[in-house]
């Protein structure tokens, strides 16, 4: 079901248990090959063919288009939310749904710098809440869902997302060939390891001058159906679960 084409007395009459999915992702710079809208364009694909196959066992909120880009505002073009504001935000939409009655909250990312806020807002808004056990809150990465593209398809360079990549190059391609310009004489930017397993605080430009990480060379229209087709049915699954979840179990 999408909640904008509804009636507020439609609304007010759908089931409180219905899972409603809030899609949250960015306006950014993705290197000189993609538009500054591919996080959007991308997680509204993976919306729609998900969406397809659930029907209206899930509500889907309009795409949430403004994230958390700061680390990228070096890039002309980017469209960022100060990164506290951003979790109020997320923080306020969950309100919003719970006064509203509604139980299962969704906050379904598709943008790197979303991870730790998306992830915030629904810790923060469940301790407002502590006194409830029939709230599930969640924030979940379409990408982080279980699929391992270089297990479906060897060809693949990659193993993992970065930014304005083989993955997002290739997904572009499937979806808006258009939009995507000269890939062939990009050279790769390795993500490098930081100091990990510590998490450090960053900034694009300090990692990749033009913009992009991984190697966008390597990409495919074929690639990109794949990753479609693999993301678009982990996140059917995986509300499938918050669907059938009991409304009370910590295990779902």
């Amino acid at each position: 079901m999408q909640w904008h084409e509804q009636s507020w007395p439609a609304l007010g009459a759908a089931s409180r248990d219905m899972p409603i999915v809030v899609p949250i992702a960015a306006v950014e710079q993705h290197g000189h090959h993609l538009p500054v809208f591919t996080d959007s364009y991308l997680l509204g694909e993976v919306v729609r063919r998900a969406a397809a196959e659930l029907g209206d066992a899930v509500a889907w909120t309009p795409l949430l288009w403004l994230g958390n880009s700061h680390h990228h505002m070096d890039f002309p073009g980017t469209l960022s939310a100060e990164p506290r504001t951003y979790l109020d935000v997320l923080c306020g939409l969950c309100e919003n749904l719970l006064s509203h009655g509604f139980r299962r909250v969704v906050l379904l990312n598709g943008h790197g710098g979303n991870i730790v806020p998306s992830s915030q807002a629904v810790f923060e808004v469940r301790q407002r809440h502590r006194d409830r056990r029939d709230l599930l809150l969640l924030s979940a990465t379409y990408w982080l869902l279980g699929s391992k593209p270089a297990e479906a398809d060897p060809s693949f360079v990659q193993d993992r997302m970065e930014h304005a990549c083989e993955w997002e190059t290739s997904m572009m391609l499937r979806l808006s060939p258009r939009l995507v310009g000269e890939i062939g004489a990009i050279e790769p930017v390795a993500p490098g390891k930081a100091f990990a397993p510590a998490s450090r605080g960053w900034i694009t430009r300090e990692r990749s001058e033009p913009g992009h990480i991984g190697d966008p060379r390597a990409a495919t229209a074929e690639k990109g159906e794949t990753l479609f087709r693999l993301f678009a049915t982990d996140l059917a699954a995986f509300l499938n679960r918050v669907v059938a979840w009991d409304g009370r179990s910590w295990d779902g």
